[in-house]
């Protein structure tokens, strides 16, 4: 099964900044390592949004070192395009067709002023493999956010 590591983008990148996110992040999961033995990796940019990295583990289990490289590069990123792809309050939802960061604190309002409803799809940035990821888009009532409602 694929090990899966999700980071939302804090904001919207120029194409060429998402070129060269998309550049850095293959070469790091082509030379990513777990005890000296390749990982077979993926990173993917989805909807120039959120950050997906997959690691087959039937081939090569990530190890806490490799995880430890994995968020050294991350923290990388996070400098060199001045993002933020660890803040965990941050929430992706699916405003328009296009995925939006919102602060979890600024839930509550966008309910009362009818931006967002109950029905509003939520990307579950909190899985950890590949079943959850085929099932991550999931309404708002259906999430932690459910507690605004």
């Amino acid at each position: 099964m694929n090990r899966v590591w999700t980071y939302l983008i804090n904001k919207n990148l120029s194409s060429e900044e998402l070129q060269n996110l998309n550049l850095k992040g293959n070469a790091f999961v082509s030379e990513w390592t777990a005890h000296e033995n390749k990982l077979t990796a993926s990173f993917e940019l989805f909807k120039s949004r959120i950050i997906i990295v997959k690691v087959n583990e039937t081939v090569t289990e990530a190890s806490g070192c490799s995880v430890d490289k994995l968020l050294r590069f991350i923290k990388l990123c996070e400098q060199e395009f001045n993002i933020q792809l660890l803040n965990r309050l941050l929430v992706a939802i699916n405003l328009n067709n296009e995925i939006q960061a919102i602060h979890s604190s600024e839930i509550k309002t966008l309910l009362l002023n009818g931006s967002i409803n109950p029905e509003t799809q939520i990307y579950d940035t909190s899985i950890s493999n590949e079943n959850e990821l085929n099932n991550w888009i999931k309404p708002l009532k259906n999430t932690w956010l459910n507690k605004y409602l």
